[in-house]
């Protein structure tokens, strides 16, 4: 691959303004039919640091910045950002997190990359509601995150905090509508 080829797919992948992607997508874009030829195109893409491998068949395009809840939201579909790491974004939760916190309809799952642990914790398909779209990523309302983050630690599956709890930005209403489609106890959550 010569330095106009590699110009040429660098403007392509900028055109679609697509920071991470599937191998199938990538080979939309390109253009590209023979698995053989998409695959040694992607090598050298590698070893030029236009893009890393994510996941079996998910890439990142390095010349883009990508935000780490894209990525959770990427790695492991469907998927939004709750529990942790979206009650800290909401500053519902004072603590940080290391890891970056999602939920999914799907079986539990964790990954890691770069460094950084993305972990995805399973809710029946009737719980996966309350998220909204923020800048490029999809994550739990506040009040969402919230029952998330109760729900699993009455299961117990995550170790509650309430300490570091904020609820001053936590619209009660909503909180108590949500939380009826919730097999909660209502003592797991006085505090509100």
């Amino acid at each position: 691959m010569g330095s106009t080829k590699l110009t040429e797919i660098v403007k392509k992948l900028n055109a679609k303004n697509l920071p991470l992607f599937t191998l199938s997508e990538l080979s939309r874009i390109l253009a590209i039919d023979n698995d053989q030829n998409l695959y040694k195109r992607v090598q050298r893409l590698e070893k030029n640091g236009i893009l890393k491998k994510l996941t079996k068949g998910g890439y990142q395009y390095l010349l883009k910045d990508v935000d780490d809840f894209q990525i959770a939201n990427f790695l492991y579909q469907p998927s939004y950002v709750s529990l942790q790491s979206a009650l800290s974004f909401h500053s519902v939760m004072t603590g940080f997190t290391y890891e970056i916190t999602s939920v999914t309809a799907k079986k539990t799952n964790k990954f890691e990359i770069d460094d950084k642990r993305y972990s995805y914790s399973h809710l029946d398909q009737k719980l996966f509601f309350g998220w909204e779209k923020v800048g490029d990523f999809l994550i739990a309302r506040p009040e969402k995150a919230l029952l998330d983050y109760l729900y699993l630690g009455s299961k117990g599956i995550l170790s509650i905090d309430t300490d570091e709890i904020d609820i001053s930005k936590i619209d009660r209403d909503l909180f108590n509508d949500w939380s009826k489609k919730y097999d909660i106890k209502r003592s797991n959550f006085k505090f509100i």
